[in-house]
């Protein structure tokens, strides 16, 4: 897990699996960024696995901060597409274009 800033913004990179059981460190980071930045993204580029528990947390964020999904995997895109999720958050291409729109 990476976490930096870019021109004002909370950069959250998560890279593995991510269920019930290894959603924790996701978690933590993620609302640590929250407490600090109005905007927050999530670098899902390395994501290689992920289910019902990552959706939630992405919603529950979403809630709370301006999210941005960029770059995520054709799996957590799928996912998303399926779920109809991709119509809640603000997925994005690029960290880049996640950034600066």
């Amino acid at each position: 897990m990476t976490q930096y800033e870019w021109g004002g913004v909370c950069v959250v990179g998560a890279s593995g699996s991510y269920d019930l059981y290894s959603i924790t460190p996701l978690s933590e980071a993620l609302d640590a960024a929250v407490r600090e930045y109005s905007k927050v993204v999530l670098d899902a580029s390395g994501i290689t696995f992920a289910d019902s528990t990552l959706l939630n947390l992405l919603i529950l964020t979403q809630r709370s901060v301006d999210l941005r999904v960029a770059a995520p995997t054709q799996q957590l895109r799928r996912l998303l597409d399926i779920t109809g999720v991709d119509t809640v958050l603000k997925v994005r291409e690029t960290v880049q274009e996640a950034v600066t729109c």
